[in-house]
């Protein structure tokens, strides 16, 4: 596959892991936020808890253990949320899981600008298609993203890579980074 030697394998794995627990719970799930720590120091340093979750020295070397956070209230839009965190410096990466209704590219001129008026516009359109969408992303800088079509809800059909929800993405990445010099003063 193309391209897929850049991908950090960890990230990947970890991603595709946090698709398939949520395909189990099936659609129509609020968005979900994810702390993403190295399994190894998570063994060394909690132990009691990688025991509780099965991990041991074995599972650990070179892997990443997603670790749920609380779930966000109704009324939040993850977007929103993500631009007013930061993780503590143990944490070497973060996901987010979130549902969406995309619609085809030639309808971007027929959306309406406001907000309530575009949300209807996608949900009464009969292209319209909903996808669950996993974006992660590391503190090294590596990113991967899983999408499953509602349409297409099998296993066989996610589609992953390292950049296909951009947006999230830039989210996701800014709340590894300490941007402001006075926040931690």
């Amino acid at each position: 596959m193309p391209g897929f030697e850049d991908v950090d394998p960890a990230l990947a794995a970890a991603v595709l892991e946090i698709e398939s627990h949520h395909a189990g719970a099936g659609w129509d799930q609020p968005a979900r936020l994810y702390a993403l720590v190295d399994t190894a120091e998570l063994v060394a340093h909690e132990p009691a808890l990688a025991a509780a979750m099965g991990l041991d020295q074995s599972a650990a070397k070179g892997s990443l253990t997603p670790v749920e956070q609380d779930q966000l209230a109704p009324d939040q839009l993850l977007e929103t949320v993500l631009q007013s965190i930061g993780w503590p410096p143990g944490v070497a990466g973060c996901a987010a899981v979130v549902e969406r209704l995309v619609l085809p590219t030639d309808v971007d001129g027929q959306i309406p600008e406001d907000p309530a008026a575009a949300e209807e516009f996608a949900r009464e359109h009969p292209d319209r298609q909903e996808v669950r969408m996993v974006a992660g992303a590391t503190r090294a800088g590596a990113t991967y993203c899983a999408l499953r079509l509602r349409a297409h809800d099998d296993d066989q059909s996610v589609v992953g890579g390292r950049d296909l929800v951009p947006g999230l993405l830039e989210l996701l990445v800014a709340t590894l980074h300490d941007d402001d010099p006075d926040e931690n003063a």
